[in-house]
């Protein structure tokens, strides 16, 4: 995980392409801000501990030139002290040209290759990149593929290697303030090469030659970025992982009236390739950007954002064979560890060709991917008698989800790892997910008695997180509902693994508890389930009211805005920990297998809660000897782990007032925070 940021002060942008009611503020030479550039900084480091790093582009106007004598030339300053001390030399010309720059800050949580990286990257062309996603060797899988389709070793660092491909990329970008530039032979686009690059990233990356800043996130927004349009009160350009404190709770001085708050200063970047072109405007003495969003090109990637099934209504006969298919397997006895190690299982001709071995194998492979010990940075020989042998966790509430990716990791990970389930309770041993996580933990232990599981029991009191409660108000940023903020808490303590451990047998709840916290660094999460496979209430109304289309329907309109509902929210409270979460059921090939199985495979409301609903996970549990988790009922982290009780109890005054107000989506007075 890490941290990525840039601000372009001292250019006017066009955002004519993307709103055509913007209208372009002019730049201020003396800017006021209500945060610095250390602040934000301050919060990219968290996400990004191992190292930090910062890299300006000054630029200048047509209208004069660096030494050199380029017209449009650019030059780099390493941001190593405060600026003060350098503009206080500088006279008022030089001072107002140097205010018209780029500045990139990055972080970065080394979780891959044997050398710390430091970014800004900058090759010798002069090209600077910030990146934060995945990309990894597949081991046996796919030959040291990454799954982008670029070739790279299994000791190489995913940001290096990604670095020198993009500056094989050419510009084709058209823009009246920045000519195309073009070479003899066909190169690919950025976009291009986005297209393909499979996996959760958001990058941003300045194209010298061309002065082209190119900037987004992953199709599917597994990892965070948040921009700034410029607005007449603060006029930069600025994107960033994750908004500075006081960027939520300090109102604007130049607001008319003095009083916006500054709550509305961010918002969730749309999924996507942009490129800001900068060039000279034609009185050659404003720099101007014009931002264009661009095409994914893969036409792969473009079927799984639209999401389209091709199966969704059954006939009556299909239904009736599809039950007794799954009565069927029931009896079946679960797969030997032996066996579902077999990577010939994905092949289409494999004798288990039925739809949960399909499910099955894909989230396996996804979770490899995903957790191979060559994708996890050592900095020195792994220890087998450390303490210290954790280097991946789950986020744990016993549920199905969350035990099928447990179980699964453990078919992944050689048994001399121990893995870390993180449960957070705001009610001590009595919250639901609690329960379920004690209960999930012997059901574990049972399936894989070799492997040393840690439940790592994190207690909180919501009455008593009063600055906690502010930070995360400051990550959950631009959403801002109580149930954004209390799914926020839930997550974020949860990520500090930060808590206690039990009898590892899980059979004394009275015992004595040991302090203990986690030092994973990779958290399996287990977002996406629910859309793609009907968990939610809301897919059992729809289909109540709409049947089978209706509900296709829901769940199509789920996975399209779970960018900006969940994963950007989810990415920020727990990377904040220094922790990088990894979506397994959002795997771009898991999405496909779901796609192509028939509607009615996925789920069957007709049935009850606990069985039709993720009735194809259901199934995949089953297969892996989970038949407690199999038939536990979808519960959201808010509600099992009672933070929203304590919530309402706390912003309302009991359960019964927040229901009636509908607490879950009432915004968040900024006095009450």
């Amino acid at each position: 995980m890490c941290g990525i940021a840039v601000i372009a002060s001292g250019i006017r942008i066009n955002l004519s392409s993307l709103d055509p009611n913007f209208i372009s503020p002019v730049p201020l030479l003396e800017l006021q801000t209500s945060f610095s550039v250390d602040d934000i900084k301050g919060v990219l480091r968290r996400r990004g501990p191992d190292s930090l790093g910062c890299k300006k582009v000054l630029l200048r106007s047509g209208g004069s030139s660096l030494p050199g004598g380029k017209q449009d030339a650019v030059a780099f300053v390493e941001d190593e002290a405060p600026s003060e001390g350098k503009d206080s030399h500088m006279d008022g010309a030089a001072a107002k040209e140097f205010i018209r720059e780029l500045q990139f800050i990055g972080a970065t949580l080394q979780l891959r290759g044997i050398n710390p990286i430091v970014q800004p990257l900058v090759d010798i062309s002069g090209n600077i990149l910030v990146y934060n996603g995945n990309t990894w060797r597949l081991s046996h899988y796919q030959h040291g593929e990454i799954f982008g389709g670029i070739q790279m070793s299994s000791d190489s660092n995913d940001t290096e290697i990604f670095m020198q491909h993009l500056g094989l990329c050419c510009s084709h970008v058209s823009s009246p303030y920045n000519k195309i530039h073009t070479s003899g032979e066909r190169q690919s686009s950025v976009p291009e090469l986005l297209s393909r690059i499979k996996g959760p990233w958001a990058l941003i990356y300045w194209q010298s030659s061309s002065r082209i800043l190119w900037f987004g996130r992953d199709a599917f927004g597994r990892r965070s970025l948040l921009v700034h349009w410029p607005t007449k009160e603060d006029p930069r350009f600025l994107l960033s992982s994750v908004s500075p404190h006081a960027s939520v709770h300090e109102s604007s001085e130049f607001a008319d009236g003095g009083g916006i708050a500054k709550i509305d200063f961010w918002e969730e970047l749309p999924c996507g390739v942009y490129s800001l072109s900068i060039g000279a405007s034609g009185t050659g003495e404003d720099l101007i950007g014009e931002v264009l969003r661009h095409d994914w090109t893969d036409p792969k990637l473009k079927e799984l954002i639209t999401w389209e099934r091709t199966s969704i209504q059954p006939k009556p006969e299909d239904l009736c064979a599809s039950r007794q298919k799954v009565y069927s397997r029931k009896k079946d006895s679960p797969l030997t560890p032996s066996i579902l190690m077999e990577p010939k299982l994905a092949s289409t001709d494999c004798i288990l060709t039925s739809l949960p071995h399909r499910v099955m194998i894909a989230l396996q492979e996804s979770i490899m991917r995903r957790t191979a010990f060559n994708t996890i940075y050592q900095a020195t020989s792994v220890d087998c008698t450390n303490k210290c042998n954790t280097p991946v966790a789950v986020l744990f509430s016993g549920g199905l989800d969350s035990m099928i990716l447990a179980a699964l990791l453990d078919k992944c990970m050689d048994a001399k790892y121990e893995i870390d389930l993180l449960n957070v309770s705001f009610d001590g041993p009595f919250a639901p997910d609690r329960v379920s996580a004690r209960a999930g933990l012997k059901e574990l232990q049972k399936i894989a008695p070799s492997r040393r599981w840690k439940l790592v029991e994190i207690d909180a009191d919501l009455l008593k997180l009063t600055s906690e409660t502010k930070h995360v108000m400051s990550l959950i940023n631009p959403a801002r509902t109580y149930m954004d903020l209390n799914i926020g808490i839930a997550l974020w303590l949860a990520a500090s693994g930060d808590g206690c451990l039990q009898d590892e047998t899980g059979n004394d709840d009275t015992c004595d508890s040991v302090k203990y916290k986690s030092a994973a660094r990779i958290l399996l999460v287990g977002s996406g389930a629910d859309e793609q496979c009907a968990g939610y209430g809301r897919h059992r109304t729809k289909y109540r009211n709409g049947s089978w289309l209706g509900l296709n329907d829901e769940m199509k309109l789920d996975m399209q805005r779970i960018w900006k509902r969940n994963l950007g929210r989810d990415d920020r409270c727990i990377a904040d920990n220094g922790k990088e979460a990894r979506f397994p059921f959002l795997d771009e090939d898991v999405i496909r297998i779901l796609l192509d199985i028939p509607l009615w495979e996925i789920a069957d409301l007709d049935q009850p809660i606990g069985i039709g609903d993720k009735k194809i996970l259901r199934e995949v549990a089953h297969l892996l000897g989970l038949s407690e988790a199999a038939s536990l009922p979808k519960r959201a982290i808010q509600f099992g782990s009672r933070i929203a009780r304590e919530s309402n109890r706390k912003n309302f005054g009991s359960n019964r007032a927040a229901n009636q107000a509908s607490a879950g989506s009432v915004t968040i007075d900024g006095n009450n925070s």
